[in-house]
């Protein structure tokens, strides 16, 4: 079953597991796309990773498998790779987290792929890209956030190199892959051909981080550092208020100039350090600074107030706990409320686009492990006898009923 959204009739075969991966064929659910998640006999990792209230079905696989179908295929045995040539052939998008040379020995190479189904777009996950030195290495989010700049910009306000406190690579990459997915299929519209697309994370994220950030590097020879200096201030940080911390972003000359009547400094608004847009952006650590000592001067609600009334960008400084409780975000029904099968009350964001016509929605709940094995094996055309030998032979399994281990 899949739902109406822009990707309705679109079969996808996602061979994918911890966040990159599930978080890019995630997506491609949300918009109406038949995802088949094929799995091994133990499951994706993130299964049993977060609280959970069944074995199989933690916290983080919830965010990350809605709207998928579960199929356990044991790509061991020669029957279940015979299992998923014949959903190959009717696939339209096969999406792999594997690495190239394990890839290879199972046999789906994209030129095998391709061969069996011309059409199919074949897109592969991968650390790096093929013919460089790292190609094939294992890559995981705090590896490529290392690689990339990440954790050196961090040092810059930890005062040591630290990760982004999330899996920003992962999901970095899990969005430009989704996003380049449907791109290929676009093309297979004006074409009628598939073709193989590989989405690396370090040239990923590494184009990701350096957009600002090559900055003065941008011009051969350079005409100045490499990294964008106002998001690199040390005073770039939530202002704190008399009673807490505001979230504020004075941009424009029109914003600044208001700003400074606001707060009693009209003569800065004609100082020529700070009076442009350029001249603001070479002494951005002192406007930082200034603007956090006036800052001092009036609670948080009180900011909100006033900046709000100036057309100033500016927002609370949420906690995750907070972040819950928003009105904004209940009142565009962010978070979805579920009774699950198996686990009962659940809560997640909803699909954050908006399609006019062909509405983005959540219209299946996370599976269970093999929880579709055999229905998807019998849509391939499988006979009885034949899915009776993959079961007998653990190749997969009928999850079918809750809580199968």
């Amino acid at each position: 079953m899949s739902g109406d959204g822009p990707l309705s009739g679109i079969k996808v075969l996602d061979l994918t597991s911890v966040v990159f991966g599930p978080l890019c064929t995630q997506v491609l659910g949300d918009q109406g796309a038949d995802v088949i998640k094929i799995e091994g006999p133990e499951g994706d990792t993130t299964r049993y990773t977060g609280p959970a209230r069944s074995p199989g079905m933690a916290a983080l696989f919830l965010g990350l498998n809605r709207n998928k179908r579960s199929l356990v295929l044991d790509l061991k045995h020669e029957a279940a790779k015979a299992a998923l040539w014949r959903l190959i052939e009717g696939a339209d998008v096969i999406v792999h987290s594997i690495r190239p040379q394990a890839v290879a020995r199972l046999g789906f190479s994209p030129d095998a792929v391709r061969a069996c189904n011309p059409r199919i777009v074949y897109v592969a996950l991968t650390g790096y890209g093929t013919g460089g030195p790292y190609a094939g290495q294992p890559a995981y989010d705090d590896v490529i956030q290392g690689q990339s700049g990440i954790a050196a910009l961090m040092s810059q306000i930890a005062g040591e190199p630290r990760y982004a406190p999330m899996i920003m690579g992962d999901k970095t990459c899990g969005l430009v892959a989704s996003q380049a997915i449907t791109a290929a299929l676009f093309a297979r519209e004006r074409t009628g051909k598939g073709q193989y697309v590989e989405v690396p994370m370090l040239e990923t994220m590494a184009a990701f981080v350096l957009a600002e950030h090559m900055f003065g590097h941008t011009f051969d020879p350079p005409k100045g550092a490499i990294g964008y200096n106002r998001v690199l201030a040390p005073w770039r940080k939530p202002y704190e208020t008399s009673d807490g911390h505001i979230a504020m972003l004075v941009y424009t000359d029109a914003q600044w100039k208001r700003f400074w009547t606001l707060v009693g400094r009209e003569e800065l608004g004609a100082d020529p350090r700070f009076s442009t847009m350029s001249a603001r952006a070479d002494n951005i650590a002192e406007v930082y600074r200034i603007a956090g000592e006036c800052m001092l001067a009036r609670s948080t609600d009180e900011w909100l107030a006033v900046l709000s009334k100036a057309e100033i960008p500016c927002a609370h400084v949420r906690s995750l706990e907070q972040l819950l409780a928003d009105e904004h975000l209940a009142a565009v029904d962010f978070f979805q409320r579920r009774c699950h099968p198996s686990e009962g009350k659940i809560v997640m964001p909803g699909p954050p686009t908006h399609f006019a016509d062909t509405p983005a929605a959540i219209t299946r709940l996370q599976p269970r492990l093999g929880e579709h094995s055999i229905a998807i094996l019998y849509e391939a055309g499988m006979s009885h006898a034949e899915i009776d030998r993959l079961v007998a032979a653990k190749a997969t399994i009928d999850g079918s009923k809750p809580n199968p281990h």
